[in-house]
């Protein structure tokens, strides 16, 4: 007996991820899952011995010019302002990078060495936190397809400045899902943007932790396992054929 397939639960969510965003004007970027440290870190505001590279314990490769696997998808943004400021395309613009990252974490019940991000970013003329919020808004409501509780907390993250993290109603409790703020002057100063004429806000998403809570998932390492019990839980319609 053989089971119909069905999309991966993190492929389907990059999918719905996709469509919503799209219907709300954003274009997708990608770029590559081993990257260089200027887009990693130093164009990010993050230059070499900065203590805020120890938050993103990292996956060295072992070159000369010592490439890491990256740690956020937020190198996408740096890569996608170079060209775009290359090509003299006019702002704004409104842009998300889906994929997946590596970080040499403990693993537990909400961690995990890889996992998927997703990467947004806006940059033109005017743009502040109340857009950020209302997109974000907007989208989590979408993809959960109800009003959604969540908090704002003061963050720190290097290329934003101010920084906040945002807080999803996870049952009875709190999980931490979102890092975003305004695009820090450095970062846009590093990729040719003037900060005194544009400014622009950015977020990271867990993607995995997304799917985590839209189909009750409760250990995040369960979806790196093969084991087709999760595949069941979160299609129950599935049906067998000979």
């Amino acid at each position: 007996m053989n089971k119909k397939g069905k999309l991966h639960p993190l492929s389907q969510t990059i999918q719905i991820i996709n469509k919503i965003f799209v219907e709300m004007g954003f274009e997708i970027a990608d770029g590559p899952h081993i990257e260089d440290q200027w887009h990693n870190f130093d164009a990010l505001n993050v230059p070499k011995n900065h203590p805020a590279r120890d938050m993103q314990d990292t996956f060295f490769i072992k070159d000369d010019n010592n490439h890491v696997l990256r740690t956020h998808t937020s190198s996408v943004q740096i890569r996608f302002m170079e060209e775009f400021v290359k090509t003299k395309r006019a702002f704004p613009f409104k842009v998300i990078s889906p994929g997946k990252v590596f970080r040499q974490e403990a693993t537990d019940r909400t961690h995990e060495v890889q996992f998927y991000q997703l990467e947004g970013f806006v940059v033109g003329e005017g743009v502040s936190m109340a857009h950020l919020k209302g997109t974000l808004e907007k989208f989590l409501n979408s993809y959960y397809g109800k009003p959604i509780e969540f908090r704002f907390r003061p963050g720190y993250f290097p290329f934003v400045e101010p920084g906040i993290e945002i807080d999803l109603k996870f049952g009875d409790t709190w999980m931490e899902i979102l890092g975003a703020g305004m695009v820090h002057p450095n970062v846009l100063r590093n990729v040719g943007i003037d900060p005194e004429k544009y400014s622009g806000f950015a977020f990271g998403v867990g993607i995995d932790r997304l799917t985590m809570m839209k189909y009750g998932i409760e250990d995040i390492r369960l979806m790196y396992q093969g084991d087709l019990k999760l595949h069941d839980a979160i299609y129950p319609d599935t049906t067998s054929q000979k």
